[in-house]
């Protein structure tokens, strides 16, 4: 059976009238191509639904159901890598389509699904400690997530737009989930009157981009800013910068990253365990397409914009969470989200570097794109790992104070064994071989690009995190003497925080999220050239 549908194209006649095609099916959609986000919003109306007639005591099977429809929603990708197709395109010979699932967009969509898939196991605790709606927070969950496996495979200004809008309308949903509780209640209303504010400007920009070029199409807007009116240049760059705000408020780019620390904080725990990969995924993949494809024509605009704007994010992400202090009330989420826009940074290097040959030679260009994708890949893997071990401690009733992290070695051996693990990939520092081979991928592309001086900065901040990183790890396994003597004291450790008999045991699904995550962090770190291939060329 074949894997597309024809849809008949009518020209319209010159009385107005549609007639008969005049030969045959003038574009097919491949159904295949689009059934991993397909599948996913599928599955979110069917939970919706279910939640509608199951009963209160069963409706926990929300979770696991939504769990399985992630896993069956990535099994069209085992068939889709070797073929590089496209669908939605238009009928007049010109090879513009609005979705592709090339290499790119299907790593990913992989990663996409993965994340959420570990973002459903950590949320079923929560969901049942926080007394959550289930229905309307599977639903939610499974929208953005079908929202965001969209954006890697748009291949026009407008789907790309209506992708990440449904990436993020179900999002400030989940953060203000929380009733009756007023940061949660705030950190919604503050993500989503930012993400407006940044939606209506790209919008604008992508308003200006039409005008300019006369396409939406990727490859015809890059043609257009090359050939068009000297006379409308400023008008094309205005649109070129206005269109990337959206994106970067996503990827929590600096100038545009103040809600990050409130959201994380007010929403719960797996919620910003989402928005740290999933969110920041969408977020980056629009931005990798744009300046890989729409914009290729125009580095020397973006370049040096996304340069400056790396150097900035780094920094700032990092001296922030340098500044967290051990007895600040959820101060372990707090450290998690500057350091996520401190990691934004590092991620925008290698689009920086892409410039000079985006527009001359495309491969190179996104061969430099591809150290942005093995560092995600990365990221994703051991940042959901050490949220679920965060949403772990959060479980036990307590302030999620980073001192509150103190003898956890004493209490749960593995769990403090896979945060100390997390924490070092994200530091660069063996164990964590994969986070020190994505950095120096990073580092590499821009050395051999011309941007010295950017990885200058970017090797100060490694050394800035190293102190935080190395902090909190430090925690985990200190006071562990303190915290065997603080058992005979119940009082005493309670109010200290050290009581290794305060800790609850770890529940199943947060237990699997962590053995997973800790897994994938391991088998990168033996074998690196699972994602280090694509900042070699292997999203060609």
């Amino acid at each position: 059976m074949s894997a597309t549908t024809d849809v008949q194209v009518h020209a319209p006649a010159a009385d107005g009238a549609l007639t008969a095609p005049a030969g045959p099916a003038a574009q097919s959609v491949d159904w295949l191509a689009i059934a991993p986000p397909t599948a996913v919003a599928v599955a979110g109306l069917a939970v919706l639904v279910a939640d509608l007639f199951l009963p209160e005591h069963r409706k926990r099977i929300l979770g696991p159901l939504s769990g399985a429809a992630l896993l069956l929603a990535a099994v069209p990708l085992l068939f889709l890598r070797t073929r590089n197709t496209a669908t939605f395109c238009l009928p007049d010979g010109l090879q513009e389509c609005s979705y592709s699932a090339d290499t790119l967009a299907l790593v990913l969509q992989f990663l996409v699904l993965a994340a959420a898939f570990v973002t459903v196991l950590i949320s079923m605790p929560a969901v049942r400690d926080l007394k959550l709606p289930a229905g309307e927070y599977w639903f939610l969950l499974l929208s953005a997530t079908a929202g965001a496996a969209l954006v890697p495979a748009s291949r026009d200004l407008v789907t790309l737009v209506i992708a990440l809008e449904v990436a993020s309308l179900p999002s400030f949903a989940l953060v203000g989930l929380r009733l009756g509780n007023r940061g949660s209640a705030e950190a919604a209303l503050k993500f989503f009157l930012s993400s407006v504010t940044a939606t209506a400007v790209t919008l604008l920009g992508a308003s200006f981009l039409y005008a300019v070029t006369g396409t939406l199409h990727f490859q015809g807007i890059s043609d257009g800013l090359t050939n068009t009116d000297p006379q409308l240049n400023p008008l094309g760059s205005a649109g070129l910068a206005l269109t990337m705000v959206g994106f970067a408020f996503k990827a929590s780019v600096v100038p545009f990253h103040f809600w990050v620390p409130d959201t994380y904080v007010g929403a719960p725990v797996p919620v910003a365990a989402f928005l740290s990969v999933v969110g920041k995924t969408a977020g980056l993949s629009g931005l990798v397409l744009l300046v890989v494809q729409a914009f290729a024509s125009r580095g020397e605009i973006w370049g040096p914009a996304l340069a400056v704007l790396a150097a900035v994010t780094m920094t700032a992400g990092n001296a922030a969470a340098l500044r967290q202090r051990p007895d600040r009330a959820h101060g372990a989420v707090r450290l998690l989200a500057w350091s996520s826009v401190g990691q934004a940074g590092y991620l925008l290097v290698p689009l920086a570097a892409a410039a000079p040959e985006a527009g001359t030679h495309p491969e190179r260009a996104l061969s430099s794109a591809g150290a942005t994708v093995a560092y995600l890949l990365m990221y994703a893997a051991v940042n959901l790992g050490a949220f679920a071990v965060v949403a772990h401690i959060g479980r036990a009733g307590r302030a999620n104070r980073l001192q509150d992290y103190r003898g956890l070695y004493a209490s749960h051996p593995l769990a403090a064994l896979a945060l100390g693990f997390f924490l070092l990939c994200l530091a660069g520092l063996p164990p964590g071989v994969i986070g020190l081979f994505a950095k120096v991928a990073v580092f590499s592309t821009a050395v051999e690009n011309g941007l010295g001086w950017l990885a200058v900065i970017m090797a100060v901040n490694v050394v800035i995190a190293l102190y935080y990183y190395l902090r909190w790890t430090a925690l985990a396994f200190r006071g562990a003497e303190h915290a065997a003597k603080g058992a005979a004291k119940p009082a005493a450790a309670g109010a200290g925080g050290d009581g290794p008999q305060q800790r609850p045991r770890i529940a199943a699904p947060l237990s699997a999220g962590i053995a997973l995550t800790a897994a994938a962090g391991v088998i990168l770190s033996l074998d690196p050239d699972l994602v280090l291939t694509f900042a070699a060329g292997g999203l060609r």
